[in-house]
């Protein structure tokens, strides 16, 4: 018993793959949906002024919901890589690092359907 406790201490060889792989995926994806959602307001450079309200109106919920959605995935990052890099914390590291990306492709997808795009 205590061989399989020692086992889950010891030092996992390869724990920096996941969060590399994740980081490395994951900053040009947030770069990327930034980017979509900056670029955003130009969609309504040519509405009327009801439009435009209603436009400005959601992008002014729709904007910090995204940044909190970036901020999170973020923390995803960080959890990561911060994880004791131990046996027992692999599976962990794995499903965060998977999330990571995820989650900033839920991110922008919530982002457009908050928007009342024109």
């Amino acid at each position: 018993m205590t061989e399989n406790l020692l086992a889950g201490d010891a030092p996992a060889r390869r724990a920096f793959v996941a969060p590399l792989v994740s980081t490395l995926l994951t900053l040009p994806m947030a770069l990327l949906s930034l980017f979509y959602a900056g670029m955003s307001p130009m969609a309504c450079d040519s509405c009327d002024t009801q439009a435009a309200h209603a436009f400005d109106a959601s992008f002014q919920t729709a904007w910090p919901v995204f940044m909190a959605g970036l901020v999170g995935v973020l923390v995803l990052l960080v959890w990561c890589w911060a994880l004791p890099w131990r046996v027992r914390n692999a599976a962990r590291r794995v499903g965060l690092a998977f999330a990571a990306p995820g989650l900033v492709v839920l991110n922008t997808a919530v982002f457009s359907v908050l928007l009342d795009w024109p």
